[in-house]
């Protein structure tokens, strides 16, 4: 431990922002980096306490208080190996997490817990500019082949573990370009692409071979994967959209949150945007859904000029700390306010949509909502809801975003294809821990296998997976676990 009474000394602090008017003019990232003196402070703060619950709070078991110690002594080369010994891509998790690690913090109990996230972010950037991140060949191959279905977190991490134990990977993307929900569902001002790239270069330098505008079970059949390829991972991801069926749903206006925000990223890279352009711009802009997809269509349509921004949830406003159902280490349900909502947005939480209201040419110009009364648990959760008596209204809107989650999925092409079984939500039947499908050598890892999920356990899921599909190629595995503390150590 770097400095006992860290923790006594210093305050959590976070790298300072540029202002929300400046921000929203472009779609860039916008927090900046700790000074060194700061950076040391933060890292001081980890407690060494007796029993790190961050660890088990982490997905991928990251060993947080060794490394935070390497950074106080500013050991680069040590703190990037305990941190790239859990974790493939610190340079995602470190900016798009939300840090359940944190909400385990020891120190949490009683004081702001510690910076993990920041620290994380900073110990692979400062690896970058130090040259301490480069690629590693394996030296022996096995001469087995594997292909991942897909190029989100799950399938990178699968691939890079696939890789690192010296078999020959596949990646197939049906999108034009590497990274799935990195490259087109994460807008440029929480993740710039360039970051992305960055790593997937690294992976191509390492071996690992990227097939995009390539669509498994369109392009190429599932009975052609099975016969080339010694195993499949499957790594596609929840893509099915939760819809809302309300009347007036077919109206042009109205769309899934990821139609608006990869068309967005297209356009920061400058890529062509096909189909109907879908803008924000001069626009009442409603958005459906509470979570991150919905803050990031709030965060891109400020930046696309909107008029005005409202999101709304049907469930009621979260308390702003916890509560007895939600006790230390757990990860708390609380109000979270984003960057996004700083930037200005209008929250509504207990609405109900009743129907999409629009003109004689099929365009959208309102919605008509109610708000809703919802009876609680002896713990305060909500489990069922009444509509209020007289609240029915419209409000004006020319665009809606549908943003309330992802169902599971797609099951036309692929899946159907293999015939692998489903699980009663529809997402690939794998058991964790096992992680292999009803088909042999196949293999199913991320949102695909536990539905939609964090991109930390999607990379956890990916490296998981991995270690599953090695030992049935090999026997045995080399690959690194979620204990990978005792490995360390």
């Amino acid at each position: 431990m770097g400095k006992i009474t860290g923790f006594k000394e210093f305050t959590r602090e976070l790298p300072s922002k540029r202002s929300p008017e400046e921000r929203i003019q472009d779609y860039k990232e916008f927090n900046t980096m700790f000074a060194a003196d700061k950076l040391n402070n933060q890292a001081a703060r980890c407690m060494n306490c007796g029993i790190p619950f961050c660890h088990s709070g982490c997905p991928l078991g990251n060993i947080i208080p060794e490394f935070n110690d390497a950074v106080y002594k500013e050991n680069w080369e040590e703190a990037y190996t305990i941190l790239s010994s859990t974790n493939n891509f610190p340079e995602f998790t470190g900016r798009i997490c939300p840090a359940p690690c944190e909400s385990s913090c020891v120190l949490g109990i009683n004081k702001p817990a510690v910076t993990i996230e920041e620290i994380e972010k900073h110990i692979i950037e400062i690896a970058y500019s130090k040259g301490l991140v480069k690629p590693k060949v394996p030296l022996i191959r096995s001469g087995k082949t594997i292909a991942v279905i897909g190029s989100g977190p799950a399938g990178l991490a699968a691939a890079a573990q696939l890789n690192k134990a010296g078999h020959l990977v596949t990646v197939f993307e049906r999108d034009d370009r590497a990274g799935g929900l990195l490259r087109y569902g994460i807008p440029d001002f929480k993740l710039e692409k360039w970051v992305v790239e960055r790593r997937i270069q690294i992976m191509r330098e390492e071996g690992v071979v990227f097939k995009c505008n390539t669509e498994v079970g369109v392009h190429i059949l599932a009975d052609e994967l099975l016969r080339d390829f010694d195993a499949i991972v499957l790594a596609g991801g929840s893509t099915m959209p939760r819809n809302l069926p309300a009347p007036g749903r077919e109206l042009k206006g109205v769309y899934y949150a990821m139609q608006f925000l990869k068309q967005q990223n297209k356009r920061v890279s400058e890529l062509e945007v096909q189909g109907e352009e879908i803008l924000a711009t001069g626009k009442d802009v409603i958005v459906i859904g509470g979570g991150d997809t919905g803050s990031d269509c709030v965060g891109t349509s400020n930046r696309q000029g909107a008029k005005s921004i409202i999101q709304f949830e049907l469930m009621p406003v979260p308390p702003a700390s916890r509560t007895e159902s939600m006790p230390w280490p757990t990860y708390p349900m609380i109000l979270k306010t984003t960057s996004s909502h700083e930037e200005g947005c209008n929250r509504s939480w207990s609405v109900n949509t009743k129907e999409f209201v629009g003109d004689e040419n099929g365009n959208l110009t309102g919605i008509r909502i109610v708000d809703v009364l919802w009876e609680t648990d002896v713990f305060g959760r909500p489990i069922k809801f009444a509509e209020v008596e007289g609240s029915e209204r419209v409000l004006p809107a020319q665009r809606v975003f549908l943003a309330m989650g992802f169902l599971f999925p797609q099951k036309v092409g692929l899946l159907e294809q293999l015939g692998v079984e489903l699980d009663e939500r529809g997402n690939v039947r794998a058991q964790e821990g096992v992680y292999q499908t009803s088909v042999n050598k196949v293999f199913a890892a991320g949102d695909m296998r536990r539905g939609q999920s964090l991109v930390v356990w999607a990379i956890s899921e990916g490296r998981e997976a991995a270690r599953r599909v090695d030992q049935f190629l090999s026997g045995y595995t080399s690959l690194e676990s979620k204990d990978a503390e005792s490995m360390y150590a």
